[in-house]
This record gives C-alpha cells, structure tokens and sequence, in this order.
C-alpha cells in the first residue's frame, strides 16, 4: 500500500475569470461590479442568472448589454438570441469601456503634491492586487463601443426570425427548440465542453434578451398550464451548462404572467434571480425620498453552487441608480422621517407591556 502526498488542484488560467474565495468555483463577470459583489463575488461558470424585466425592459436590457460588453472585453465567446431585436442592433448598442471606475478622484497635481512625502509619492493609491483576482470592467453607457472590439470578438447568433412556427418540436414551441439545438451546436463546434480535451480554455457567454414573451411565441402569458415548453428549455439549458465553460444571463418579463406559480417554476429553474422594479409610471417616480434612485433591486435567488447555503449580503434594501456614466446597485438610503426636534422611546411598548394571562 502506497501513499501519495495530496496535492491542490490547479486552477484554470482562462482571461476574465477567477476562482471563488467560497467553494473554487470559476466566476466570470457580469459587467456591474456592484452586481458581482451581490451575488458572491461574480457568476459562476455553469449557471443561469435570470432578470427579471422591469415593466419597460430597458434596464434589463442595459445589464444584458454590459453582459455582452464584458465577454468582447475579455475575448470570451458571446452567443446572442432575440426575437423583437436582432443581434446585430445588440452589438451595435454596446456600452464604451473605459479604464478606471469614473466615480473615483484623480491624483491632485500642482502644488498638491507636497502634501505626503516624497518617499510615497510614487506609491500607487490603491493598494495593488495580484494579476486575474479581480474581474470586471467599468463602461461609459453615454458612449458606444468601438467597432474594432466587436470585428474582433467571437460572436454567434442564433435569429429566431427564421424560425417555422408551425413546425413541429418535442418542445411543442420550435423557438425554444431551435434556440437549444444552436447552444448546444456552438458548445460542441468550439469545444467547450468539460470533457473535451483543450490546452487553452475560453468561456462562451449566452444572452438570452425578453425570453417568454409573446415575440417567441410564448402562451404561458395567456395562463396556458399544458404548455411546459419554457420548463422544459430553462432544464435542458442548465443541464447543458452544467457540463461546460458556459455561463448564461437571460431576461423574462415575469411582469406579464399572472399566475404566480408559473413564474415560481421559472425561479426554481434558475441558480440566481434579481428582480428589478423601476420608478417609471409609478407614485414612487416623483417622490423626493427617492430622488436619487432609478428603481429597487429584489435578490428573489442567490447562486449556491458547490454549497449548501448561498452568500447572503449584509442588506436586502436595495437600489439601483443610473448616471451619466454608469449603472450602480447600492444600498437603499432614505431621508429620515423625524425632525431633529422630535424624539423616539428607546423602548419597544410591546416587550415592555405587561400581559395579563387569564386561565
């Protein structure tokens, strides 16, 4: 009987990616680093992130868009599907990278930079990190991407406009039908698979824009119970990214579905859901406590992949802002209500009351 001094195992060196100080499972981002901090650092390879659309989808969209701008940015493969916009409009709408976080200062120059001392003075600000710790990248929403990144990328499409709709599909919907037949067709031509033997590794990134809504012919809406054909792609979806360098960000608009159990089983069959509720058309809209805010952010599901229990953040008051520059997700800070004149007892009436039992 021999014994083998145990080993760690070697962490794959993909661009864009970094292990997990949680369970070593591979994160990519999500293109808002706020939105990775939320969900534990970043999405993890092999899972689905479902957001669900606000009532207008326009800031689905734009996390959708810093999802794709992430993986051109880092050289990832990028497979887009839309049925009201095509893939190419969604490439064309991307937001610019820049390279540094826009809210932060600049070094003062002139005559302020005698105020340390000169030993320090060509120190860096911010402490360093190793080399592919961090992922992310921040983008300028107010510009677009330089075509020459996009040339550059890898891009696959599949165009849902195409699609027979009377043809016929184990899914009985032939969208979801020809929409996994190309996922699982780039996943097998490019090699990514876990199985697969590769000396350089990538990751495919899926984008998924307002899945389940009537454009893809979607009559779950319509509180149509016999049709799974959603289930069933949401399953097969994940059992394919389970066994491969693939990571998913889809959009639904829950928002239509009526029926809550319906929109339960889309939530059961995906490893994170973030909900956003906009301001817009709402009492909320023109309310001052409010002012700085676009609208709330739900975590409904944390990913906990290789885990019992997911990373739970210190708050669930969340909100999301939109600047010239950026979209943020920040914690919810509201005005208070009393003034500095007013004052509060300490103590809670209903611990302190005492209770009569009468037996």
């Amino acid at each position: 009987m021999s014994f083998q001094k145990k080993t760690r195992s070697k962490i794959l060196q993909i661009p864009g990616t970094k292990p997990s100080i949680l369970n070593n499972t591979l994160l990519i981002s999500s293109g808002v680093p706020s939105l990775d901090s939320l969900i534990g650092g970043g999405l993890p390879v092999g899972s689905v992130l479902l957001i669900e659309e606000d009532e207008f989808a326009s800031y689905s969209q734009l996390l959708l868009k810093y999802f794709i701008a992430e993986g051109v940015i880092c050289g990832h493969h990028v497979h887009i599907s839309s049925a009201d916009k095509t893939p190419e409009q969604i490439l064309q709408e991307l937001p610019d990278p820049i390279v540094n976080d826009p809210g932060t200062s600049k070094k003062p120059t002139g005559s302020d930079d005698m105020t340390i001392a000169w030993r320090y003075r060509n120190l860096p600000e911010v402490q360093s990190v190793p080399s592919g710790s961090t992922i992310g990248h921040y983008y300028d929403i107010s510009r677009t991407m330089d075509s020459s990144f996009i040339t550059a990328g890898k891009t696959s499409f599949c165009d849902i406009s195409q699609c027979d709709a009377s043809s016929k599909s184990p899914f009985m919907n032939p969208h979801y039908s020809k929409l996994l037949e190309s996922i699982h067709t780039c996943i097998k031509d490019h090699s990514f698979g876990v199985t697969t033997t590769q000396t350089e590794r990538n990751i495919l990134r899926i984008g998924l824009h307002s899945l389940g809504s009537p454009q893809w012919n979607e009559e779950g809406w319509l509180n149509e119970p016999n049709d799974p054909s959603l289930f069933r792609f949401l399953y097969c979806l994940r059992s394919l990214l389970r066994n491969s360098f693939a990571a998913c960000l889809l959009t639904i608009p829950t928002h239509l579905y009526e029926d809550s159990g319906f929109v339960g089983r889309i939530r059961n069959l995906c490893d994170s859901v973030i909900q956003l509720k906009a301001f817009e058309g709402s009492d909320k809209e023109k309310n001052p406590a409010f002012k700085e805010y676009r609208g709330l952010v739900n975590c409904v599901k944390l990913p906990h992949l290789n885990s019992l229990m997911p990373l739970v953040p210190d708050t669930m008051d969340l909100a999301f802002k939109l600047r010239r520059k950026k979209f943020t997700i920040e914690k919810l800070h509201l005005p208070p209500e009393l003034s500095e004149t007013a004052s509060r007892s300490q103590e809670d009436p209903v611990l302190t009351r005492k209770s009569k039992l009468d037996f």
